[in-house]
């Protein structure tokens, strides 16, 4: 008689699983049990309709193209507030005077127009020769603008005293990108990224072409307010969006992907601001435009993760048929099933802001994500002012930024693929600020001509931190589980709402010494970019749904090194 064989491979293969059980248990509380097995639904839905074919390339292209006109409303100031040449209007009686030669005889070749010296004698002006020799100072009340078309300076005389009214206007606009990116993020997480976004489009269209039509600078402010808090609503909500349509690594390819157009509307405004110099024409044209986008209601889909997450899998089921039969693939049998949930005594998720700081570790990467956003978008946009203060043609300067941003962009794709979020977001931030510390120095050289030196290492931060302005949303994306994660995109929009603000009065502290704004960039460069390695990477590992999922998935981890498996492990086995 044969004696029965034994799988050793077997039993070897069983221990193991038992002893990890035992590790993880003893890790637990011990009055929580573990919970169910939960199909991991990114993998249900890229096992569905692949990670990326062309129903999802169709789609984040469309999605992507949303940023063309959040970008010229963003920008637009630069253009609708453009510098000119302004003098205090002639009289009556000297109307046919050139304009140069009336600058000159009225004392103001030093751009001092803001009240007019008669002075000179006949000879000097021949236009005042009636009254002989002449002197006096006298208000003004009244300007002239040289130029093409007007400006809002010229419209509104933001000029002498009321020329502070320009910054005012602009503080207002990202004042309602600060509050719009969390209140925005709210309502899509709670209706839906998809209806958010067309929503977002059309009265980001509406309001913009009121603008057009502001006669008093008042209302034009008031609008611009509404204009940024929608702005920033469409282009996170198309953001995150396009990243949940996808799946493994081209997560990261449609998030920095999505980013592109930015790039190519600094060219694009560049033309347009060229061919309409006139301010209510070129608000028009950047408006009306965003109408066409609300075609795309019929076209683009909600985001099938958020759906799942909310339990609504009959729309989801709709979703991927529909996707599968684009890219031209089975669903898998029993979809429908697969995607019920496994309890249905368990209440879908109400969230909050609040969520955001629920638990210590959501606490934890709250603030860091405060602190980085802060961070980034203050040296992004202090070096992009900048670099707008060194002169040069208004049009070319935008066209070459646009350019400098092209390659950064897709530097970012290439580095977040091999090197994950964490490592590259925190090299980009820290070597940025380590530029602007090198020129701190600069300045205090005395007797040599270093401005070439100054600003290789103002392109090199800034390249490198327009690397990390794109990095950024992805790995925030990442780090927050769907049912929250416009929330946690919104709220770290506030802080970077907070650096907007901060960059124009940044300046204003070289008044102490012009080291100085460049060594406050350089502090927060540095120090972004090392609170960045207190977060956990993120990249290879599928995304969170709720917020039970984070809480049980950080309570399992065993190692860093064995995250992404730990994710795998919790939501497949």
């Amino acid at each position: 008689m044969n004696s029965p064989r034994v799988n050793f491979k077997f039993l070897k293969t069983f221990w193991w699983k038992k002893k990890f059980q035992v590790r993880v248990s003893d890790a637990m509380p011990s009055d929580k049990k573990e919970p169910p097995n939960k199909p991991d639904t990114e993998d249900i839905i890229s096992s569905a309709i692949g990670e990326f074919g062309r129903w999802q390339l169709l789609h984040t292209f469309l999605l992507s193209l949303f940023n063309i006109p959040c970008t010229w409303h963003i920008f637009i100031p630069t253009f609708h507030a453009a510098e000119r040449l302004v003098w205090c209007a002639r009289p009556e009686k000297f109307r046919n005077v050139a304009p140069h030669l009336w600058i000159n005889c009225s004392g103001q070749s030093d751009a001092e127009y803001c009240s007019t010296t008669w002075r000179g004698d006949a000879a000097e002006c021949p236009p005042f020769g009636e009254g002989g020799n002449f002197s006096g100072t006298a208000a003004c009340d009244r300007w002239e603008f040289a130029g093409e078309g007007s400006t809002i300076i010229s419209d509104f005389e933001l000029v002498c005293d009321r020329a502070n009214l320009i910054r005012v206007g602009e503080m207002m606009f990202l004042a309602g990108v600060a509050v719009g990116g969390l209140v925005c993020g709210i309502l899509s997480d709670k209706y839906g990224r998809k209806r958010t976004l067309m929503v977002s489009v059309l009265i980001q269209s509406v309001v913009g072409t009121i603008i057009a039509f502001s006669p008093w600078f008042s209302l034009y402010a008031i609008f611009r307010v509404i204009l940024g808090f929608i702005s920033v609503s469409v282009v996170f909500s198309g953001f995150v969006l396009s990243i949940e349509l996808v799946g493994g690594e081209w997560r990261t390819v449609a998030g920095i992907s999505y980013l592109f157009p930015v790039s190519l509307s600094y060219m694009i405004i560049a033309g347009i601001g060229y061919l309409l110099r006139d301010w209510r024409h070129l608000q028009l044209a950047i408006s009306l435009p965003g109408l066409l986008f609300q075609i795309l209601w019929w076209v683009l889909p909600e985001s099938p993760r958020w759906l799942l997450a909310l339990g609504r899998t009959k729309e989801v089921m709709r979703i991927l048929e529909s996707a599968a039969r684009f890219n031209k693939r089975p669903l898998p049998p029993n979809l429908d099933k697969r995607l019920q949930p496994e309890t249905s005594e368990e209440p879908v998720e109400n969230v909050s802001v609040l969520d955001l700081f629920k638990t210590a570790e959501m606490r934890k990467r709250t603030f860091i994500q405060f602190l980085i956003w802060f961070s980034v978008y203050l040296v992004y946009y202090g070096l992009v002012l900048n670099l707008g203060n060194i002169g040069g043609n208004l049009y070319i300067t935008s066209v070459l930024q646009g350019a400098v941003e092209i390659p950064a962009v897709a530097l970012s794709i290439f580095i977040l693929l091999k090197g994950g979020r964490r490592l590259p977001l925190c090299l980009t931030m820290a070597v940025s600020g380590a530029a602007c510390a090198l020129i701190v120095p600069i300045y205090h050289v005395t007797g040599a001509d270093l401005q070439w030196l100054v600003t290789c290492l103002a392109m090199l931060s800034k390249f490198c931190i327009s690397s990390s302005n794109a990095i950024m949303p992805v790995f925030t994306a990442e780090l927050y589980p769907t049912t929250i994660r416009n929330i946690g995109v919104g709220a770290a929009n506030v802080a970077a709402g907070i650096a907007l603000m901060a960059v124009p009065y940044l300046w204003m502290l070289a008044s102490f010494h012009q080291s100085v704004p460049m060594a406050v960039l350089a502090v927060f460069g540095i120090l972004g970019g090392l609170s960045v390695l207190l977060l956990p990477e993120t990249g290879h590992a599928p995304l969170l749904d709720t917020l039970k999922e984070e809480e049980h998935g950080r309570r399992y981890s065993i190692s860093p090194i064995d995250n992404s498996k730990r994710i795998n492990n919790n939501c497949c086995s």
